[in-house]
């Protein structure tokens, strides 16, 4: 699963991965509970993760590495209990994981948002960085046999065709009509 498969859906909790489109809506997979649902495009706003910028005091930041930023930040952050946590402790603590967010444009419940969001993706193993990740699919590449070398099997030809070219040609059946179809004068 990649970072960019990845979509929150308005008014559903938790993430979800992005199976298909349909022109009504999406079908997504949980990532919590591996469920599939269709979600109606009418009722639900389905936003893509690659897609989510955080407000700093420069530029804005791709949330990808907001969070990845969090997870180098994550030792010196400390344990935090979200739910037992009012909105001074949540600032504070975001403050910790990701030091360049613009606290004046930046809200709590967003700030609520990217923790929860950050806890699940490092949990499953789903926040690696692309270069670990261009790594692991070129060591994956070496170490699977390559079947290019295979020479490739002869297509059989169809049995339909088989039997035609073996068995000799049957002649066509002619019968005429009798006369008694045939209306009389």
């Amino acid at each position: 699963m990649k970072f960019q498969e990845l979509v929150s859906i308005s008014g559903m909790p938790g993430l979800y991965q992005l199976v298909a489109t349909k022109s009504d809506g999406a079908i997504v997979r949980s990532i919590d509970d591996n469920t599939t649902k269709f979600v109606a495009a009418r009722s639900h706003s389905v936003t893509a993760l690659d897609g989510i910028e955080v407000f700093t005091t420069g530029e804005n930041v791709r949330l990808f590495d907001v969070f990845m930023t969090m997870k180098a930040n994550t030792a010196s952050a400390g344990e935090f209990d979200l739910a037992k946590a009012d909105n001074k402790a949540i600032k504070a603590h975001y403050g910790k994981l990701f030091p360049e967010f613009d606290a004046d444009r930046v809200y709590v419940s967003d700030m609520k948002k990217m923790i929860k969001w950050f806890g699940i993706l490092d949990a499953k193993g789903l926040l690696v960085s692309p270069a670990a990740e261009a790594e692991a699919t070129v060591e994956a590449a070496e170490a699977a046999p390559i079947e290019a070398a295979k020479p490739a099997k002869k297509a059989k030809a169809p049995k339909a065709e088989a039997t035609e070219a073996e068995a000799p040609a049957k002649p066509k059946r002619t019968t005429k009509k009798k006369d008694a179809d045939k209306p009389t004068e």
